[in-house]
């Protein structure tokens, strides 16, 4: 029972602490660090992240005004602005990335065998990435023109759940397509990429790590055709072949043979080539696996309107990392809290009630799985373009 205990309290009882202390000493983030501790530091983040908190003197004033609660919320520090900003400017925002990969651990199994859209058994990952755009006068560390600043976050979503598996926070230069060179492959599995991710160094990278793409095929790149296999033109599709690259780069860095999926899509008049190293799905359904790309798109605009990552408590880098990563971590540890207590809203839902009465002392099964709410969670949102 949950009694007396506040609906923030019983948020954070989800919290893993013994691994969150391990992330704590692997970066000695308590070093100098007395008074207000890593725990203090990432409960303000994620008190601002819940209810939607502007600033530091928003966070401050807030917090301040329930200081009889705040021990029982696990704040034992005393509350500043200018302690939380000497805290997210200077404490290694590695412990915070570290904590988000927990929970994303803890969350991907428990959405393990959730469908997506496709009936395939593999992991089916999602790779694209979204810029942040930043100050240019507050951020110039972030600067990546003239005129304009920002950072860049790749992400890799497990579509079983709309997890993120993997994310890396750059500077706004950094190209889409390096982020492969980063990426370690999972092999069995399906990444899923526009085409700013058509390199045949890393796709073949992938390949070799028995690992499958789908990705679209730019046009500049010429090949051959091996082979014509028989397809159904009233489904859409045009055409399935087997096919070499025979430009002298790509084809000496992906020597072997590729499958191409043409696609005619009769509602925007237009045809879309795919290229995959799949030879055994049939050909409509390497069409469906690359529709499931806009999931990812879904997740960055998601994140944008109703995290905080637009905009920051602090300018340095540490600052940026140390909220993107908060954030993250509450998109995933509601996430947990929605599969453990078997919730049908949907994470916007749950966030805007909990927004609300994260400091009434009501049962959270209670509060999430009230009838009303199930009442007004009808998902009318408008899906977006089959192939955008």
């Amino acid at each position: 029972m949950n009694t007396g205990k506040t609906v923030f309290s019983q948020i954070m009882d989800f919290m893993p602490s013994h691994e969150f202390r391990k992330c704590i000493k692997r970066y000695n983030g308590h070093y100098k660090k007395q008074s207000f501790s890593c725990m203090d530091q990432f409960l303000c983040m994620a008190f601002a992240q819940l209810t939607f908190r502007e600033s530091l003197r928003d966070i401050e004033a807030c917090l301040r005004s329930l200081k009889n609660k705040l021990y029982h919320l696990g704040i034992r520090g005393k509350i500043s602005r200018s302690t939380l900003a000497d805290a997210n400017n200077k404490r290694d925002w590695r412990i915070y990335a570290d904590f988000a990969q927990v929970l994303i651990h803890q969350a991907r199994s428990l959405y393990s065998n959730d469908e997506f859209g496709v009936e395939l058994k593999n992991t089916v990952y999602a790779l694209d990435s979204t810029t942040i755009k930043l100050c240019l006068s507050l951020f110039p560390w972030a600067a990546y023109c003239s005129t304009q600043a920002g950072v860049r976050m790749h992400t890799l979503l497990d579509l079983r759940g709309s997890i993120p598996s993997f994310v890396e926070i750059t500077d706004a230069k950094f190209q889409d397509i390096e982020i492969l060179d980063i990426l370690i492959p999972d092999p069995g599995s399906f990444y899923i990429m526009d085409r700013a991710y058509m390199g045949s160094r890393q796709l073949y990278t992938l390949n070799q790590a028995s690992a499958f793409f789908v990705t679209r095929l730019t046009s500049g790149i010429k090949h051959k055709r091996l082979y014509s296999h028989p397809v159904d033109k009233k489904s859409g599709l045009r055409c399935d072949q087997t096919i070499v690259f025979v430009s002298k780069k790509p084809s000496s860095n992906y020597p072997d043979k590729l499958r191409k999926v043409v696609y005619y899509d009769k509602e925007q008049n237009v045809r879309y080539a795919f290229l995959t190293n799949n030879f055994q799905l049939p050909a409509l359904t390497i069409t469906q696996l690359y529709k499931q790309r806009w999931k990812v798109e879904l997740f960055f605009k998601w994140i944008k309107q109703h995290l905080r990552i637009k905009k920051f408590f602090g300018t340095s880098e540490n600052a940026i990392k140390t909220q993107i990563w908060t954030a993250i971590s509450i998109y995933v540890l509601i996430a947990i809290i929605k599969k453990r207590l078997n919730l049908d809203l949907q994470l916007y839902t749950i966030l805007q009630i909990l927004s609300v009465s994260s400091f009434e002392k009501i049962e959270l099964s209670r509060l999430l799985n009230d009838e009303y709410y199930k009442d007004q969670t009808n998902d009318n949102r408008n899906q977006l373009q089959l192939f955008n």
